[in-house]
Order: structure tokens, then sequence, then C-alpha cells
């Protein structure tokens, strides 16, 4: 435990970060309401994985690879920005459509894309996003001294890997709820506005970002 370094604030900073609204998050929100519960999570369950993929690479240095490299990272950052433009687009045009999806827990019998396409998918967003890399090295950086060890760094991702789970996994327990469920029904066209937006900016921002 001797090369770990502000523990708490690392812990606290992911929760603040990975909490926050955002693609992900909004993502998670809106198919635990449109699709169930069990969708919301294997949404999330993607979510999770890539979150820790990159954390498994930041803590062995393999993001610092990528951080050298500005070849590499711009690739990644084309890759993210399109497919946040392609998620504002579905999002758009179902904002657009008059179909109201169902009241009751018939919806998470309706066409839904199966568990693994909605982790995929999941997975995909998160490992496609740059801003993740950069992210967990400021972490790790910020959480591990210069004699710290393996087990130290396994230390960061086992707490953060918690929270991870606890987050996201909740947001899609939450707004897959009765209430939430005909909340989304009621405002379901300016929820998926909002999506349209929130992706189409952080798309938009990656693309045109110069660093």
């Amino acid at each position: 435990m001797d090369g770990l370094h502000h523990l708490p604030v690392v812990f606290a900073a992911y929760a603040i970060a990975a909490g926050s609204p955002g693609p992900s998050t909004l993502r998670i929100m809106g198919v635990a309401m449109h699709h169930g519960r069990r969708a919301g999570l294997a949404l999330a369950a993607g979510v999770v994985s890539g979150s820790l993929f990159w954390g498994v690479c930041a803590a062995t240095g393999v993001s610092a690879f990528l951080a050298r490299y500005a070849e590499t990272l711009l690739v990644l950052k084309i890759l993210g920005g399109l497919y946040l433009l392609y998620l504002a687009v579905k999002a758009a045009r179902s904002a657009f459509s008059s179909a109201n999806p169902a009241l009751n827990a018939g919806m998470e019998n309706s066409t839904a894309p199966s568990s693994f396409a909605l982790y995929r998918h999941g997975l995909i967003m998160h490992v496609a996003n740059p801003k993740a890399v950069l992210a967990w090295i400021a972490l790790v950086s910020l959480g591990l001294g210069p004699d710290a060890s393996l087990r130290d760094a396994a230390i960061i991702l086992a707490g953060c890997a918690v929270l991870s789970v606890s987050i996201f996994c909740g947001y899609a327990i939450v707004f897959s709820t009765g209430p939430m469920v005909r909340f989304y029904c009621r405002m379901r066209r300016g929820i998926e506005a909002l999506l349209a937006a929130v992706f189409g900016l952080a798309g938009l921002r990656l693309l045109m970002s110069q660093s």
C-alpha cells in the first residue's frame, strides 16, 4: 500500500466522472426505460467492460503508448466521433417518430436488440472513446506513486470496478422501474431529442478537437 497516493481522491474522481450525465449514462437510461432492466444491464455490462479495458491498459502502460503516438489517438477519435454521430442520428429519428412504446412490462418483450448486441454496443461506445484513455491515465498517475507495485494497481482497478458496476448497473435498475417507464413513455420524444443533441455534440467535439 506504500505505493498508493490519494486513493480516496482517485475513487471520488472516478465516481463523479462515471456518474455524471454523458453519452454512456444517457444511453443506459434510455435503453432501460425503453426495453427494460435486462437490456439496460446488458448495455451497462458493455460500458463497464470498456471502462475496465482502458483501466487495465492504463495500469500496464499500454495507454501511455497511445498517448505518445498521436496517430493512434487520432484514429480512435475519428471512430469514436463517427460512432457518436451514428447514435445521434438514430436518436433523432426516434424523436421524430410518433410511435409510443408500451406502458407495461410487455415493453421488455417488444422488439429489442439482443443482450449480446447491447453488450457489444456498450463496449464499442466506451472503447472507441479516446477520452476514456486519457481519463484513466490521469487516474492511474494520480493514484500510483513511483514505487507502486502491481498489487497497488490492482487495488485501484478493483475499487473502480466496484464503483463502475454500482453506478452503471444502478442506472439500469433505477430507470427500468415502473415510474421511470411511465415517465419515459410521456417524455420519450423529448428524451430522444436530448440524446440526439448530446451524442451529436459529443461526436462533433471529438472530430473537431485539436488535441
